[in-house]
């Protein structure tokens, strides 16, 4: 094969669906590659016919041009895909499995790795611990939103759906595996939700609806969750959350409403960088959600922070910002014995664990984040309506494997 269509990030608000190589199993010089890794040899890879691939909030930060992201990088880092070549040193990943990516890139061999700390892999990016496809500075290994993809370390990588026509008959539950579940289902962990918690989920996207969903999977007794769009707290009513609109004001006032007290025993971040302030036509203020859940989680309680946050911002609110300094209320987690996770989710700690709990009928985490299947040539349009704030996780068919 000689031929692959991609879905290209060329300017702030722009992306574009663009001709591109075919995988192989070296990487190639391009957009957002290090030049450390051009040259760099790949037979303990796979190249996958792509099932499906996400929108994510975090290649809108990118598209927005709110990172350093290149133009031309070929963007997309939620895949889910067939494999149609392997190279010669996979050992246990067949030619037509059907399996999950995750986000972050790991070798598998390293002392993180082998620590299960597999988004901060010390062998996939030059630059720093972590990689992940079709991200800025995250080592230039190319995005997923395209017809074919290359995976590195497949043995070690993949996660291999049981039975093919089960995971094409879940494929809409299951494409959610490589990212946006693991990732909120993190949130919720690291937040510390077990059984009769009372959590609060600042943001409503499609990753603060899988911190919700997750939450009540770990068998949370209130879920409530925040955001300044309606649309999106009426997607989070749908499955039984409930709901404050932070355009009113201070959380803390609204979830002692709903509790009779003013504080959770549970806070999850999935806004992240590009956070505003509280009340009707608040601004930007990037530390908001920060300082809000140190206010609302009760002493001695965890604070889960899936949310984005990037060391590079050009368009920030300010110059400490746009090298992600935040004025953040330390000493009001201090006082509290408030316990922070930050960091990319691990999805390998816990992506076979959610994919049972899809294939048995757990969870319906699709239905949860109001996934929508678009072909790949609609994905400008996904872009847009996503950031101008539909209540959708929009999922690209590049390949016409998911039947509407």
């Amino acid at each position: 094969m000689s031929g692959n269509k991609a879905v290209a990030y060329k300017a702030p608000g722009v992306v574009e669906i663009i001709d591109t190589p075919y995988p192989t199993f070296e990487l190639q010089a391009g957009p957002g590659v290090n030049p450390i890794n051009v040259g760099r040899k790949v037979p303990h890879g796979v190249i996958l016919r792509t099932v499906s691939t996400n929108i994510c909030g975090s290649d809108q930060h990118m598209v927005r041009g709110r990172t350093t992201a290149p133009a031309g990088l070929v963007l997309g880092h939620e895949i889910t895909g067939e494999v149609i070549e392997t190279g010669p040193d996979v050992e246990f990943i067949k030619v037509g499995d059907i399996v999950s990516v995750p986000f972050n890139i790991s070798c598998g061999r390293c002392r993180n790795c082998k620590e299960g700390k597999t988004g901060i892999c010390l062998n996939v990016n030059p630059d720093r611990p972590g990689s992940a496809y079709g991200y800025v500075d995250m080592g230039g290994w190319v995005g997923g939103q395209a017809e074919y993809v290359l995976v590195p370390y497949a043995d070690w990588n993949l996660l291999r759906f049981p039975d093919r026509d089960q995971a094409l008959e879940k494929i809409m539950d299951l494409t959610m595996l490589s990212d946006i579940l693991p990732t909120g289902f993190h949130g919720a962990v690291t937040a510390g939700v077990g059984v009769g918690s009372t959590v609060y989920v600042a943001g409503a996207g499609p990753v603060g609806l899988a911190a919700a969903a997750s939450a009540q999977l770990l068998g949370a007794a209130v879920v409530i969750v925040g955001d300044l769009n309606e649309d999106r707290l009426a997607q989070a009513r749908s499955f039984g959350c409930e709901t404050v609109n932070v355009a009113n004001g201070d959380p803390a006032d609204q979830i002692e409403q709903l509790l009779g007290v003013r504080e959770v025993d549970a806070g999850i971040d999935a806004v992240g960088f590009e956070a505003r302030g509280h009340g009707h036509g608040a601004q930007e203020a990037p530390a908001t959600v920060l300082n809000s859940l140190m206010d609302i989680t009760a002493a001695g309680g965890s604070v889960g922070i899936p949310g984005l946050y990037v060391t590079g911002d050009p368009g920030a609110a300010d110059e400490a910002a746009k090298k992600g300094s935040l004025s953040l209320s330390l000493g009001t987690g201090w006082a509290k014995s408030l316990s922070f996770t930050t960091g990319q989710c691990p999805v390998m700690k816990y992506n076979r664990q959610l994919m049972m709990a899809i294939l048995h009928d757990r969870i319906q985490i699709s239905k949860a984040v109001n996934a929508k299947a678009i072909p790949l040539e609609d994905a400008p349009r996904g872009y847009a309506e996503f950031d101008a704030g539909a209540a959708t996780k929009y999922v690209l068919n590049p390949n016409g494997y998911i039947s509407n």
